[in-house]
């Protein structure tokens, strides 16, 4: 985000009026926030600024010049630094669920010329994918899914793979109809515990 300065520019500004906190030894990082005035600009704008200098390594390792990083943001909101910042770090995590919105769901073109028609479709689809990323989360509350790393969340796709495209048989029998899954199926753990969960 930085236009034409550069990040020690940045630090010289930030030591002026910023708020210092240091993380470790080594490794100071400072927060603020400034009001930027151009002649384009019809009013001034906030640029809300993050700077880290480090002269240790985290690793303990001295070095001969700091290391400098900024991070600006342009901004017109009122919030604290604190909060900005953390508010745009997480725009990131935002455009994933964009992302998987449209591929995993195949919602990336919608089907008509006619507005109201793909209000309907597209409702159907957040419908569609606010429950599938319930599935996900409840999930994730147990240690029963047979996966080898831990995460935080998981993605639509790998939800329809492992839980909604599970293999299964209808079978009716004695006037009752149920799914019947394979004896070693390492998902059914799972399915089992959140369709307990979600009709409950």
């Amino acid at each position: 985000n930085l236009r034409r300065e550069s990040p020690e520019e940045w630090l010289v500004i930030a030591k002026q009026d910023g708020m210092c906190c240091e993380e470790r030894d080594g490794k100071r990082v400072y927060l603020g926030a400034m009001s930027w005035n151009d002649k384009k600009l019809i009013r001034p704008i906030r640029g809300v600024y993050r700077v880290t200098e480090r002269t240790i390594e985290a690793d303990g390792q001295i070095l001969l010049t700091p290391i400098v990083e900024a991070e600006v943001y342009w901004t017109t909101l009122s919030c604290a630094p604190s909060q900005i910042v953390n508010l745009y770090r997480d725009h990131a995590t935002s455009e994933q669920f964009h992302s998987e919105l449209k591929t995993d769901l195949n919602l990336e073109r919608l089907p008509s010329g006619k507005f109201a028609t793909n209000d309907l479709v597209l409702c159907a689809g957040l419908f569609a994918y606010n429950l599938l990323r319930a599935i996900g989360q409840i999930s994730l509350q147990a240690p029963d899914a047979p996966v080898k790393t831990k995460v935080t969340r998981r993605r639509v796709r790998t939800v329809i793979e492992n839980l909604i495209w599970l293999a299964s048989r209808l079978v009716q029998h004695a006037r009752e109809t149920k799914l019947r899954f394979g004896r070693h199926s390492p998902w059914f753990p799972t399915f089992r515990r959140i369709y307990m969960a979600l009709s409950g």
